[in-house]
C-alpha cells in the first residue's frame, strides 16, 4: 500500500488516489447507514412478532431488558479488554525501556573505554544497571506467568 502511494506521488496521481479514497469512504458510509436501517427494521419486525405473541407491555419489557443486558455485556467486555491492553502496554514499555538502556550502554561503551581510567568509569554505570535490575526483579507485585 505504501509503495503504491509513493509510486502515485512520483507519477503525479495523488489527486486521483484522493478522489478514489473519498468515493470509497462515502460508499462505505452509505453501506453502513443502510446496514443500520436494515438491522433496525429486523429488530422492529421481531418486536411486532413479540407483540403479537405476548402483548405490548411484555414485549416492550422483554426487549428493554434484553438491550440493557447486551449493553452491560459490552461494557464489561470493554473493561476487561482495556485492562488487558493496559497490562500489555506496561510490559511493552518496560521491554522498550530495557532495550533502550541496553542500546545506550552499548553506544557509550567505546567512549568510556577510550577515556583514561576507562575501566573505573565503566564500573559505576554497570553497578547502577545491576542495581536497577535487582530492584526491578524484587519490585514485581504480580506473577509474570499469569495472563
Amino acid at each position: 500500500m505504501l509503495a503504491r502511494l509513493l509510486a502515485s506521488v512520483a507519477t503525479g496521481e495523488v489527486s486521483d488516489v484522493l478522489k478514489r479514497l473519498r468515493v470509497s469512504a462515502a460508499l462505505y458510509l452509505l453501506a453502513a447507514v443502510l446496514g443500520l436501517f436494515g438491522i433496525g427494521f429486523l429488530v422492529f419486525a421481531a418486536f411486532v412478532v413479540a407483540v403479537d405473541r405476548w402483548g405490548v407491555v411484555t414485549a416492550a419489557l422483554g426487549f428493554g431488558i434484553a438491550f440493557l443486558a447486551a449493553a452491560g455485556i459490552v461494557i464489561a467486555s470493554l473493561r476487561i479488554w482495556s485492562r488487558v491492553e493496559a497490562r500489555r502496554a506496561r510490559r511493552r514499555r518496560m521491554s522498550d525501556a530495557g532495550v533502550l538502556a541496553g542500546t545506550a550502554a552499548l553506544t557509550l561503551l567505546p567512549t568510556l573505554l577510550a577515556r583514561s581510567g576507562g575501566l573505573g568509569t565503566l564500573l559505576l554505570p554497570l553497578l547502577a544497571a545491576a542495581g536497577y535490575a535487582i530492584y526491578r526483579e524484587n519490585a514485581r507485585t504480580e506473577d509474570p506467568d499469569k495472563d
